[in-house]
């Protein structure tokens, strides 16, 4: 498939109805499981994206479209969501990221961004060269990894409960 900025709005804008539907009203044994001690949660799962969508993606596509193309962007810090997160409930944390997202998605619509502005190119501190189509479609796919993180670490959490069947269950591997 070819990246379309309308086919990755449509992926974007339902991201949080998809976390919704997975983690409002879960217990916090489902909200806080980690494969491993320095593994995210689902919670901050939420944060993490809440601060990629606060200061990674747009501020990076605003500096690729004002011709910024040897300046690196700034580093993200992708453990930096905890302020984001503390002593919130789920549903505050779920109810935060949809309007959060619904503001990106606004601010990312009024840059009316073209075919060939997608082929502009910016700097990645660690990559080098990318270009604001590699960002965008890179915004979708980091939703999608980050949904399939949270299914992957909850379905662990009856790993061994599953017994046998875990021969079958190929998100347990």
């Amino acid at each position: 498939m070819q990246f379309q900025l309308d086919q990755s709005i449509e992926i974007l804008a339902h991201t949080p109805a998809v976390l919704d539907a997975l983690l409002r009203g879960k217990s916090p044994q489902w909200l806080h499981c980690r494969k491993s001690p320095d593994a995210f949660s689902p919670v901050d799962v939420i944060g993490h994206l809440m601060l990629a969508d606060e200061t990674d993606w747009l501020p990076r596509a605003r500096m690729i479209l004002a011709g910024h193309t040897h300046t690196p962007f700034e580093p993200f810090d992708r453990f930096d969501f905890q302020h984001l997160i503390a002593g919130k409930s789920i549903e505050s944390l779920l109810d935060d990221f949809a309007t959060l997202r619904s503001q990106s998605l606004q601010t990312l619509a009024a840059l009316h961004i073209t075919a060939a502005q997608l082929d502009l190119p910016g700097t990645h501190p660690e990559f080098g060269p990318v270009t604001l189509r590699n960002l965008l479609a890179t915004w979708v796919v980091h939703d999608l990894n980050h949904i399939q993180q949270i299914v992957r670490t909850m379905s662990n959490e009856y790993r061994e409960a599953v017994g046998p069947w875990q021969a079958y269950l190929t998100i347990l591997h």
